[in-house]
C-alpha cells in the first residue's frame, strides 16, 4: 500500500503546467529570431529557456549572440507574434479544470507559483478564465530569484502558513523542478516541452503524463 502523504497546500506552476502556453512562446520566440536574421542553433537555444524567467533568457540571449544582439527588436517581434497566437484565448493543459475542482471541492489551499511577472500572469490566466479561482498568486515580482532558485516556493509556503515539506507543487520544466525540490516540497512533474532529464526524475515523487494523473496520485496518497 502506498504511503499517504501529510498535504497541507498544492503550489501550481502557471505556464506549461496549467496553461497551454509554453509551445506560444517557444514558437514565438523562434520566430523572432528569424525575423531578425538569426536561424542557426535557434530551436536547441529556446529549448534551453524553457521554464526560466524572462530576464534570465534575455540574458542567455546576449551571451550566445553578443553584444550587438538587437533585443529590443527581437522582443517587439515575439509580442507581435505571441499576441496573434493569443487573440482566440488560451488553452488549458489537459485535466486542469477537473484537479482544480477536487482542490476546491477538498478545500485545500493552493496558490499559483509562476516565473512569470505578475502582469504575465494576470493576463494569461483571465485569458485561460480561470483567474478568480486563485486567491494567492506569486510571481517573479514577488521575489529577487526565479527559478531554479526556491525562494517563490518559500514565499508561497510562508504566504499560506504552511511548512513546505508539506506542500506539492505542480510543474513541467527542469527548472521549476529545482526550484521545488530545493524549497524541500513533494515535487511532482508533468512534463511539457522539455523530457526530465535524470537528475529531474531523481528530485520528483512522481513524474506523470497529465494532471488527470496528478488528480489520480493526490487522491491515492490521501491529500484529497
Amino acid at each position: 500500500m502506498n504511503a499517504r502523504w501529510t498535504v497541507d497546500a498544492v503550489l501550481l506552476d502557471m505556464d506549461g503546467t496549467l496553461l497551454d502556453t509554453e509551445k506560444v512562446y517557444f514558437d514565438s520566440l523562434v520566430a523572432a529570431l528569424n525575423v531578425c536574421g538569426y536561424t542557426d542553433d535557434v530551436v536547441a537555444l529556446c529549448h534551453s529557456m524553457v521554464g526560466l524567467p524572462g530576464p534570465v533568457c534575455e540574458a542567455m540571449l546576449r551571451d550566445h549572440y553578443g553584444a550587438a544582439f538587437p533585443l529590443a527588436d527581437v522582443n517587439q517581434a515575439f509580442l507581435e507574434h505571441r499576441d496573434r497566437m493569443m487573440r482566440s484565448g488560451l488553452p488549458l493543459k489537459s485535466g486542469t479544470l477537473a484537479l482544480l475542482d477536487a482542490l476546491a471541492l477538498a478545500e485545500r489551499p493552493m496558490a499559483i507559483v509562476t516565473s512569470s511577472s505578475r502582469r504575465s500572469a494576470e493576463r494569461n490566466l483571465t485569458l485561460a478564465g480561470i483567474r478568480a479561482r486563485f486567491d494567492t498568486l506569486l510571481t517573479l515580482d514577488d521575489v529577487a530569484q526565479g527559478k531554479p532558485d526556491p525562494e517563490l516556493y518559500l514565499k508561497a509556503a510562508a504566504r499560506l502558513g504552511v511548512r513546505p515539506a508539506s506542500c506539492i507543487p505542480v510543474e513541467d520544466s527542469n527548472h521549476g523542478v529545482a526550484a521545488a525540490h530545493a524549497a524541500g516540497a513533494i515535487t511532482l512533474m508533468v512534463p511539457d516541452m522539455a523530457p526530465p532529464t535524470d537528475e529531474t526524475r531523481a528530485k520528483c515523487a512522481a513524474v506523470l503524463p497529465d494532471l488527470n494523473a496528478v488528480l489520480a496520485l493526490l487522491q491515492e496518497r490521501g491529500a484529497l
